[in-house]
């Protein structure tokens, strides 16, 4: 069985994988490929740049099943400081948000079937083909802050796992609960407020950040065992 040290280990390192992979299709590839409020654009974006989307795909799909070990090796982690707080961690972390995720590629793909120019699309004409191709990679985009809903949420019962935990310093549990309050704001302003939208996403944008230091600290440091309880005096 591996040590507290060790597992905490093992956690930062696909903690820090995550962080590694996940902004390749999360932020760059959308970057790069759409350009608002021009269909034609963005579809002539795929079709020249169709392995770019590709990487994209590859790399939400990737981090998705990275982030499932990641939260089962938390689980084992941290199930001794508290088993409930544990599996909302679980199921907040992984069995909500994963399946969203992995749904979502679908958007993607549906694009580049679009701009594939493929026989039987001929029936549509291409200003009819790259607005459906514009559309499906916007949901998409929507689909990523539904997802981001849990990916704060999730956040909260591992924060107070880590304030809790006595192996790891409680301020890194106090940032995790502040960047699941920013994670919640982004997606609730985009989905209800939308007009206020990109004001929230900045200043969350900050906030967000507070998620990182706890990788670093379990992947250089990992956790010291954790303290047995006094016996009552």
């Amino acid at each position: 069985m591996r040590s507290t040290e060790q597992q905490a280990r093992v956690a930062g390192f696909l903690y820090l994988l995550i962080a590694l992979v996940a902004p390749i299709g999360l932020l760059y590839v959308p970057g790069e490929l759409i350009v608002l409020g021009n269909a034609t654009a963005t579809a002539d974006n795929i079709r020249t740049s169709e392995w770019l989307l590709r990487i994209g795909i590859a790399s939400e799909l990737i981090h998705q099943t990275i982030a499932v070990f990641l939260v089962l090796a938390l689980y084992r982690l941290f199930r001794a400081v508290n088993e409930t707080l544990a599996r909302q961690m679980v199921i907040l972390g992984a069995l909500v948000s994963v399946p969203i995720m992995f749904v979502n590629v679908l958007n993607e793909i549906a694009a580049l079937v679009l701009v594939s120019g493929a026989d039987f699309l001929s029936v549509f004409e291409k200003p009819q083909l790259d607005a459906l191709a514009y559309l499906f990679l916007r949901l998409h985009n929507h689909g990523i802050t539904v997802a981001s809903i849990f990916w704060g949420l999730w956040l909260f019962p591992f924060g107070m796992l880590v304030i809790r935990s006595g192996f790891i310093p409680r301020v890194f549990g106090v940032l995790l609960m502040i960047a699941g309050v920013a994670y919640l704001a982004s997606s609730s302003a985009t989905l209800v407020l939308p007009q206020y939208a990109p004001l929230v996403s900045q200043v969350a944008l900050t906030l967000e950040v507070g998620e990182l230091p706890i990788v670093f600290w379990l992947l250089i440091w990992g956790a010291k065992t954790r303290p047995t309880a006094a016996p009552a005096a």
